[in-house]
């Protein structure tokens, strides 16, 4: 049975698991705070080593058709638009690969007219001879539309279902087909269905009220570890950054909350990974780096082209969903403002200093073939 049709029965009647991950995101002083910690932080050495693994997302389009209040790739924004061609996605990939990186997430706005799953397809084997790691951020999709992906050369599959709050996700999404919210729910599976070794989930926090959308969380952790048995689970918590539309989050998580959740999780999901973005300051990424974290992005760009400039000669400015002629620009629109902007050997030093090896490459298509 698949999350969607046990989501509000599993929030109900709460399991075991989820009821002790409720219990460690109860307030608590500042011992209370360092225990939960130092337990984290144990049991991550003891699962993982003391490892990071390090990868950088590829945007390839801005384009979408949904309208999302709080995204800047909305349709409704009027934002200078592009989609990457072949030879410019692997242009950003090899500078992406010189700069040290293995594992690249390739992320698109949701437009089936520019990012199909023949252009995808196309984009992972482009890269797959020297990108071993590709994960990918793009539109949900049934099964057997993601079956070329993983066999292209996609070996992960990232969706965030944003709030798990029905009435504040359709609050939040106003047209398009990300309005259906069982459809994106259900994502996860069906793509452990169609072969992808790692899937990764996560909610983005400030829709909601943080607990709320926590347990959640949980409980699809919970679910997915049971039925997608063939996949590494990922989860990930990403705060509400700035971005075009101006969009105020109504439950901001402050830190200190942040930091309990993240300790919280690898308590509870001890060989779960646990991603941390850009999205969050070099401090704070750096304070949270040995409690629970095992995989983090660097020197990050959130707009196609952002790290060669590729796409600038075919730059447009779209205003609710229409191209303006004539109008463009200096550089496409990114999706959110990163907050740490240190650069990928930067980030590698830092992690060193404290005590923790970045891992650049943990996976290559050709161990299946050895074995």
């Amino acid at each position: 049975m698949s999350f969607s049709a046990i989501l509000d029965q599993s929030l109900r009647d709460r399991s075991r698991v989820v009821r002790g991950f409720e219990a460690l995101l109860e307030p608590m002083d500042k011992r209370g705070l360092g225990e939960l910690a130092a337990g984290a932080a144990a049991l991550t050495r003891r699962h993982f080593g003391r490892t990071m693994r390090l990868f950088a997302p590829l945007y390839l389009s801005n384009e979408c058709i949904n309208s999302c209040a709080y995204c800047g790739f909305s349709r409704e924004n009027a934002i200078q638009r592009v989609t990457l061609e072949i030879d410019q996605v692997e242009a950003e990939a090899r500078h992406l690969a010189a700069e040290g990186f293995r594992n690249v997430l390739l992320v698109a706005g949701e437009h089936p007219k520019f990012v199909s799953g023949d252009y995808l397809a196309r984009c992972i084997a482009r890269l797959r001879g020297f990108v071993p790691g590709i994960s990918i951020e793009v539109a949900p999709m049934e099964s057997e539309a993601y079956r070329p992906l993983v066999a292209a050369g996609a070996e992960g599959l990232v969706v965030y279902q944003e709030t798990y709050h029905r009435e504040t996700y359709r609050n939040m999404h106003l047209h398009g087909p990300k309005k259906d919210f069982d459809w994106r729910l259900d994502t996860a599976e069906r793509g452990h269905e169609a072969g992808f070794r790692r899937v990764g989930i996560g909610a983005l926090f400030g829709l909601w009220h943080w607990r709320e959308e926590a347990l959640a969380l949980a409980a699809h952790l919970e679910h997915l570890q049971r039925v997608c048995w063939r996949s590494q689970i990922t989860v990930s918590a990403p705060r509400l950054r700035p971005a075009a539309g101006e969009f105020e989050p109504p439950h901001p998580l402050p830190d200190r909350e942040f930091i309990q959740l993240l300790c919280a999780l690898r308590v509870t999901f001890p060989t779960v990974g646990i991603v941390l973005s850009t999205r969050e300051s070099a401090a704070l990424r750096d304070v949270v780096a040995p409690l629970g974290v095992t995989m983090m992005s660097a020197g990050s760009h959130t707009e196609p082209g952002g790290y060669t400039g590729q796409g600038r000669e075919a730059l447009h400015l779209t205003v609710r969903g229409k191209a303006v002629t004539g109008t463009g620009g200096v550089s496409a629109t990114e999706q959110f403002a990163i907050s740490d902007d240190r650069d990928a050997r930067t980030m590698g030093a830092s992690l060193a200093d404290m005590g923790l090896e970045p891992v650049w490459k943990d996976w290559d298509a050709g161990i299946l073939g050895a074995a």
